[in-house]
């Protein structure tokens, strides 16, 4: 037997936007009772992720004590980066809290047959595997990512602008689509590997190059490497546009400069559809446990 969609809901469309967001609000509610169980274990787990985030921020200022900016003529000087890394703190917390705990029981789900009980549900199969469980022990790494963002911009002498600041959220939220995207494309191909055990290694060596800012990537290895992050794994978009709204501001007078956010807007859409259609495909591949 082979399910390929989900039971057809029989509540009207003007209400599955409220129906989603209860079933989200329901996935949380369960996860922080889950969490809540085992509290010596989120405490220590918790811990240990923000000691490690913390520990990261100290390696980057014992690097901005031997030099005043990342890389010669960057701009991307010890506030500006650290703008850029809570930005990145940020958007990865949220990624780790929500998606990627999911992303592994997908993979488990399809090699195990388990994704049946899912399938059968009358709500939309990829909202139900995207949302499921929280890891909540990433909470304290977004913590810190706002706080050291708020003293970065105070020390920067940042001034509040609604639209800048408008703008950031929403490619923080881009961001978070774009990482989303790939993350579940490539957990639904365990449909046609059988395992897919290397999806938090392959991930790590992903992510590592969109740590920096991109005018690191320049040369005879970087320029290469910038343009395959930017434009075919658009890794690279991921924080250096939205941060870009609160420092290194883009110039009015230099078009290009205001094509990266557009380019940024429509890869989000794109590799949003894309994600669709692989775990459309994936489904229609999926063979169950009573096949």
């Amino acid at each position: 037997m082979n399910f390929c969609r989900g039971k057809k809901s029989t509540i009207p469309r003007k209400h599955y936007l409220l129906q989603y967001l209860l079933v989200i609000g329901t996935f949380a509610r369960n996860s922080f009772i889950r969490e809540m169980i085992f509290r010596a274990n989120f405490l220590l787990e918790t811990l240990a992720s923000t000691v490690w985030v913390v520990a990261n921020i100290g390696f980057y200022l014992l690097v901005f004590y031997y030099t005043p900016s990342i890389g010669a003529s960057t701009g991307w000087g010890r506030f500006e980066f650290f703008t850029f890394l809570a930005t990145s703190l940020i958007i990865n917390s949220i990624v780790h809290t929500v998606f990627m705990p999911n992303a592994d029981q997908l993979s488990e789900r399809i090699r195990t047959g388990a994704l049946d009980f899912v399938l059968v549900k009358p709500v939309d199969a990829q909202l139900l595997v995207s949302f499921e469980r929280l890891d909540l022990s990433s909470v304290g790494n977004f913590i810190v990512g706002v706080l050291l963002l708020g003293y970065s911009l105070w020390q920067l002498g940042w001034k509040f602008e609604l639209i800048p600041a408008f703008l950031y959220l929403f490619y923080v939220g881009c961001g978070v689509a774009i990482l989303y995207s790939l993350m579940f494309s490539l957990a639904a191909t365990t449909v046609w590997l059988g395992r897919n055990q290397t999806l938090y290694d392959f991930w790590f060596y992903l992510t590592t190059f969109g740590r920096y800012p991109m005018e690191i990537y320049r040369g005879r290895l970087g320029t290469p490497l910038g343009i395959l992050f930017t434009y075919v794994i658009p890794i690279l978009l991921v924080v250096n546009v939205p941060v870009r709204f609160l420092v290194q501001p883009l110039r009015p007078r230099q078009w290009e400069h205001w094509l990266l956010p557009l380019f940024a807007a429509a890869v989000t859409l794109a590799s949003l559809w894309i994600c669709r259609r692989v775990f459309r495909a994936a489904i229609e591949a999926y063979r169950s446990a009573s096949s």
